[in-house]
């Protein structure tokens, strides 16, 4: 077997990120040969999870990060800091002009647009925010993993596994991609089948909108886009 390209895969995060948007494809790309993946923030140190209970202690600061082979942004209930934040935007674009793939997850994709990687491109991110997407120039599918070259976006919290298992082909092969896939189990056998809105009756609809992190505001009472999850 080739000795393994080594591949930096940084994933930013904020005040109330939702975990699984990091923590799902972190599991899985930490498997990928040759990896090595680096949390960051806007500051080093803790970092809140939107849920509450999952601080996050993040030793360095994205400034200090100039490149990267993958850029992997996940959404959250307070993502609108981000979307506004022209420092950071910047810096998306920045390391964007270097990577070889540059992803995001869930509401993740409003940051890419907001930094105008999206403007004319079909993407996904959770189904509460497609106007949101949109805003930003971007086509919105409701697909739950969309490549268009080298920028990857997916829809909502759980579909960033499915990215991250579609990006470890990517980087690797498909093989490996299968055995990472095998290693963690990753067969999804859900006992509703109710994870899309395609799918959802109206009573299950009306229920997840009325959704809300415990620690978060309401996503119905914060200003666009934050409104979503994820």
């Amino acid at each position: 077997m080739a000795t393994p390209r080594h591949t930096d895969i940084v994933i930013p995060l904020f005040d109330h990120f939702e975990p699984l948007d990091a923590i799902g494809p972190y599991e899985i790309l930490a498997y990928v040969p040759g990896a090595t993946v680096q949390f960051v923030a806007a500051e080093p140190g803790l970092v809140q999870d939107v849920l509450g209970s999952l601080p996050v202690h993040v030793p360095t600061g994205y400034a200090e990060v100039e490149q990267c082979d993958v850029l992997l942004v996940p959404g959250g209930g307070s993502f609108k800091a981000m979307v506004d934040d022209a420092d950071f935007l910047g810096w998306v674009r920045r390391t964007h002009a270097g990577t070889r793939f540059t992803t995001s997850v869930c509401t993740g994709s409003l940051v890419l647009g907001a930094a105008g990687l999206l403007d004319g491109l079909t993407a996904t991110t959770h189904w509460d925010a497609a106007a949101d997407l949109e805003s930003y120039g971007a086509v919105y599918t409701p697909e739950r993993v969309v490549r268009q070259g080298r920028v990857i976006t997916s829809a909502g919290v759980s579909s960033g596994i499915d990215m991250a298992v579609r990006l470890a082909a990517l980087l690797t092969d498909d093989v490996t991609a299968q055995a990472i896939q095998l290693y963690t189990e990753y067969d999804p056998q859900p006992p509703f089948d109710t994870g899309s809105v395609a799918k959802a009756p109206p009573e299950v609809l009306e229920r997840a909108r009325a959704l809300s992190p415990p620690t978060s505001p309401s996503p119905r009472s914060s200003p666009a886009p934050s409104r979503s999850p994820g």
